[in-house]
């Protein structure tokens, strides 16, 4: 695949890429550009949101699914509903407990992951990505201020978890 790569770049950049050598520093360089996970933002209840242009796409946290155990079943919010803000969006279940889905933000379901509904266990093994639940045309990023990043969130579940 690299010497694939490399020759297609040959073939763009005749100049600038002349051996295998030049091409492995441009691949590092492309694979660091990914998205980092300050771009998400949590609640309280541990839902995420990740906003990418006026979409929102929402899921629960790493810290959630691995406290709630093997996720069972999913209830996601229906194509075309409004959420607001701290609106239930549906629920999770687990062989140990079930657990409202809450928004983060405001704005109307464009999209649910119908993977999850038919396996909901993705939740488990991909909460950050892969187990994403729905996505929302955003109403107001403004109340994006209101949530946490990162940073936040990582002290948010010191402070929760030396209480229990």
């Amino acid at each position: 695949m690299v010497a694939y790569c490399t020759r297609a770049i040959q073939r763009l950049f005749p100049s600038a890429v002349t051996c295998e050598s030049l091409f492995i520093p441009m691949y590092r360089t492309i694979a660091m550009s990914q998205r980092s996970f300050s771009d998400r933002y949590y609640t309280k209840k541990h839902e995420w949101v990740i906003v990418e242009g006026n979409t929102a796409v929402v899921g629960i946290s790493d810290f959630a699914q691995a406290a709630l155990g093997d996720i069972v079943y999913a209830e996601l919010p229906e194509i075309g509903k409004e959420l607001h803000a701290g609106d239930s969006a549906g629920a999770v279940e687990s062989v140990k407990a079930a657990s409202d889905i809450y928004s983060p933000i405001s704005g109307t379901v464009t999209e649910k992951n119908i993977e999850i509904e038919s396996n909901p266990s993705l939740i488990n093994k991909s909460a950050l990505s892969k187990g994403w639940l729905y996505k929302l045309k955003l109403k107001d990023a403004n109340e994006l201020k209101e949530l946490m990043n990162e940073a936040a969130y990582e002290a948010f579940k010191k402070i929760e978890e030396a209480a229990h």
